[in-house]
């Protein structure tokens, strides 16, 4: 088992290799798709380890057992555990215990406009206990997905994503008391779509020569005032949200097509080569052609 979790290691898997660097897991998915549903009904034990996917384990029989950071949880077979990207985690499941994981890439649900309004449940571990009202229906749903996973029909992958956004919809209706209040202040409203319309900006113009001065034009406030609500709102600096884009859109170009590397720094807006490989190293901790190496279809 430790042979699994060794760095740089591939572990093949039904649907594909587990790819480890140090800690860092890169998940691997079937073509044309950003979902992983994965079922195990014998012992099982992963070291440490984080990525960009959220995880979500569903025990249908025993319990597994995961540490998130310094929390610890035992989940049993009536129970959920979501865990966000970039969480470091381990787990341990033991005898006469089976379920199901599922790993997908958090951007098409996290980036819809009103998810950012209940953004911090997003970005902590989720428990629902067996005594949760809610996890009878968080399950339900988990388990269509499983079907539509398991099926393979056309357009199944955005099936799922229909799915899992119907989940998170359901968390935020249950959680944004606790997170955000009965009331959000107008103030609040305001600044959120000031922010909203600066993702939009970005999103539509990253692949151009962007500055702070045009996003902030564009919203119609100053530099300073733009600068520290965008702050506030996603929790990284513009530059850094903007850096965080292109590197995606890259990374995205490098798995699913097969521009050359040069091409693929240009479409992404970054201004040079260099600049682009000292980035991505930076962003993904490999180069672009590791990443490219890595994600590569394996006859």
């Amino acid at each position: 088992m430790e042979e699994n979790l060794r760095a740089n290691s591939r572990s093949r898997f039904p649907d594909g290799f587990r790819i480890l660097k140090g800690k860092q897991e890169y998940i691997t998915y079937i073509e044309n798709s950003s979902v992983r549903v994965w079922y195990a009904d014998t012992p099982w034990e992963f070291d440490s380890h984080y990525h960009s996917a959220v995880e979500i384990i569903m025990p249908i029989r025993g319990e597994v057992e995961y540490t998130v950071s310094e929390f610890s949880y035992r989940v049993q077979a009536d129970e959920l555990l979501i865990i966000p990207p970039g969480w470091e985690h381990s787990l341990r499941m033991g005898e006469n215990s089976a379920r199901y994981l599922f790993l997908f890439e958090p951007d098409p649900i996290f980036g819809l406009r009103d998810m950012k309004l209940v953004e911090g449940i997003l970005k902590i571990p989720i428990y629902l206990s067996g005594e949760s009202e809610f996890q009878g229906t968080m399950r339900a749903l988990l388990t269509q997905v499983v079907n539509v996973y398991e099926k393979r029909d056309f357009l199944w992958n955005t099936m799922c994503y229909s799915l899992l956004a119907q989940l998170y919809v359901r968390l935020g209706q249950i959680n944004i008391a606790r997170f955000m209040g009965k009331t959000t202040p107008r103030s609040s409203r305001s600044d959120t779509e000031i922010i909203d319309s600066a993702r939009i900006y970005i999103d539509n113009n990253y692949m151009h020569d962007i500055s702070l001065s045009d996003v902030s034009e564009f919203t119609g406030f100053t530099k300073c005032y733009f600068s520290r609500i965008f702050k506030q709102q996603t929790g990284v600096t513009f530059s850094e949200y903007l850096r965080q884009k292109r590197v995606s859109v890259a990374a995205s170009m490098l798995v699913h097509s097969d521009l050359q590397i040069r091409e693929i720094a240009m479409n992404a807006g970054f201004g040079s080569i260099a600049t682009f490989n000292r980035v991505f190293l930076s962003e993904k901790t490999c180069t672009p052609s590791e990443y490219r190496g890595m994600y590569a279809k394996i006859d």
